[in-house]
């Protein structure tokens, strides 16, 4: 029994992102003369993103580069370049647009775009996008309001009472808590009304890898849905986790360093 029950079709649409390389021209059938010659923007930007990458650090703000200036040629190579890692989601915003993320083959490099305007897309460094972390705080609720429980409830008041006072405890730099519902005895009725009491958020992440990590954002504030898939998109495990971004959709420390490596590799056999 899965708290966040949620259909196949829409972990597709959350992993279709912006988009990526595999969609695109391939601006490498130019050889790196030509590519200098008709992307200076582009390669400008990979370079500062090298560098910034090489530098940043897990508890710093994150960096944003701008590529709305670019032309068709030069976005396509950042997409080629960049190429679409495992994790991608979206931001639901206050105005009704909806925020696009996509992960970089290299950890701890995002593309981001609002929509389908790149006039309001951007390469961003950092262990999540703010935009996330912004949403996560700015569009859900500070407090949990818990009615009374419904007929045939069993345990579900006190785990609520529990949530609630970890959530508005919780301060940046504490250790998140976990609460696995794989070995709380809860009935149906319990973890609907817990569904119905937290809410949904305007986050949903999905990291695909040897499986499916899913990672939602519940209208409270500080409460987190994670779940795991197996192969077989059947939940193996399902939490709530109460805490900011939950570890399972950042970028470690350690990524910067090996990603800033990685990309200027790329940057050597793409230009040099």
């Amino acid at each position: 029994m899965s708290v966040f029950p949620i259909a196949a079709e829409s972990l597709d649409a959350a992993h279709s992102g912006l988009g990526g390389a595999r969609a695109l021209a391939n601006p490498a059938a130019l050889n790196g003369i030509e590519l200098a010659r008709n992307c200076p923007n582009a390669i400008a930007l990979l370079y500062s993103v090298a560098a910034a990458v090489a530098g940043q650090k897990s508890d710093v703000p994150t960096q944003l580069f701008r590529i709305g200036n670019l032309n068709d040629l030069e976005r396509r190579l950042i997409a080629e370049v960049l190429g679409e890692g495992e994790l991608s989601g979206v931001v639901a915003l206050p105005s009704g647009r909806v925020a696009q993320i996509q992960e970089s083959v290299l950890a701890g490099i995002w593309r981001v775009r609002i929509e389908t305007d790149a006039a309001h897309e951007y390469v961003e460094v950092g262990a999540i996008p703010e935009i996330v972390r912004r949403a996560a705080t700015d569009l859900t609720s500070s407090d949990l309001l818990i009615g009374a429980a419904p007929d045939g409830a069993m345990n579900v008041l006190p785990v609520l009472a529990e949530i609630r006072e970890r959530a508005m405890a919780w301060q940046p730099g504490m250790r998140s808590q976990i609460i696995n519902f794989t070995l709380l005895p809860m009935n149906p009725v319990d973890l609907a009304f817990l569904q119905q009491s937290v809410g949904n958020g305007p986050i949903q992440l999905i990291s695909r890898g040897y499986g499916t990590c899913r990672v939602l954002a519940t209208g409270i504030r500080n409460v987190w849905s994670v779940q795991f898939f197996n192969a077989m998109d059947s939940i193996i495990l399902d939490t709530l986790e109460v805490g900011g971004v939950p570890m399972a959709a950042l970028a470690a420390e350690e990524d910067f360093w090996v990603s800033a490596e990685r990309l200027q590799e790329i940057i050597k056999a793409y230009f040099e």
